[in-house]
């Protein structure tokens, strides 16, 4: 059985991902063009549907998220909700 939700979210780093963004004052745009520094191909709308737990994060665009952010991938799991 594929499993695409967990607690009725797509994602567990997109809450992260959100306050990283605002902390370091980068708009989504500029966010996803610098993911696309890292050869990862995503627009505005994709990382707003990323923010709001509406997309599914493959590894590799965790691992892109976390380097443009200058954090740990750890850092954008919510490692709280997983232990729960």
């Amino acid at each position: 059985m594929r499993m695409y939700e967990y607690r009725g979210k797509k994602n567990v780093c997109g809450k992260r991902v959100r306050e990283y963004r605002q902390q370091q004052k980068i708009t989504q745009t500029e966010l996803a063009a610098r993911l696309q520094t890292c050869n990862v191909v995503l627009d505005q709308k994709a990382v707003s549907r990323i923010e709001l737990e509406l997309r599914v994060v493959a590894d590799y665009e965790l691992w892109a998220l976390a380097k443009v952010l200058k954090v740990d991938m750890a850092d954008l799991l919510e490692i709280d909700l997983l232990e729960e």
